[in-house]
């Protein structure tokens, strides 16, 4: 089972080193491993993904909190997260394929990046199933290199559903007046979108 763990942690020398030797001391490789500033510089968030056994993973993860420079740990293996990777990708793209190399990146929602003479580079961002389908079929092409940055993942924030309440009618508008449900703001005044 791939598990997914997001840990904080303070922004010191070492401690990449020392949370990575926790999974190699006890014979777990790790798949990814993305390291990060977080909206406060004196933290950094690791994001570790690495498949394996539930009752060693159980085991790093209560060591991982017993480390002083562990802030948080969470473990998103059967949670509902948001999960990304980044991957720059340059693939032969003479000027004849040119076009149709352009269009599959399109598809996959990506953007090129630098075209070269021969060559041309694309920036993809996605789940890992999507990156790794688009790997397969650029493929045929030629990749000249390849980097991915790995996983990083966030909880999805909690979600509400309200019932809307109808729009209260004023009594004494007119049947022939216009429904202006704007609270009174000038719709000609507000920003696009």
């Amino acid at each position: 089972m791939k598990h997914i763990i997001s840990t904080l942690v303070q922004n010191e020398a070492g401690v990449l080193a020392h949370i990575s030797g926790l999974f190699a001391g006890r014979g777990f490789n790790i798949d990814s491993l993305a390291v990060g500033e977080t909206e406060d510089p004196a933290v950094s968030r690791m994001t570790i993904v690495a498949e394996g056994d539930e009752q060693i993973l159980e085991q790093i993860v209560k060591q991982l909190r017993k480390v002083i420079t562990v802030i948080k740990v969470q473990d998103f293996s059967g949670r509902d997260c948001v999960e990304r990777d980044l991957m720059l990708i340059k693939v032969n793209a003479p000027a004849a394929r040119r076009n149709e190399i352009v269009q599959l990146v399109a598809l996959f929602r990506g953007r090129v990046v630098d075209v070269g003479a021969s060559e041309l580079m694309a920036e993809l961002s996605g789940p890992e199933e999507k990156l790794e389908a688009f790997t397969e079929l650029i493929r045929p092409y030629g990749i000249v290199e390849l980097a991915r940055t790995g996983v990083i993942a966030m909880p999805r924030g909690e979600r509400v559903v309200r019932q809307m309440p109808a729009p209260k009618r004023s009594p004494a508008r007119r049947s022939d007046e216009p429904d202006d449900d704007t609270g009174g703001v000038d719709p000609s005044k507000l920003p696009p979108g």
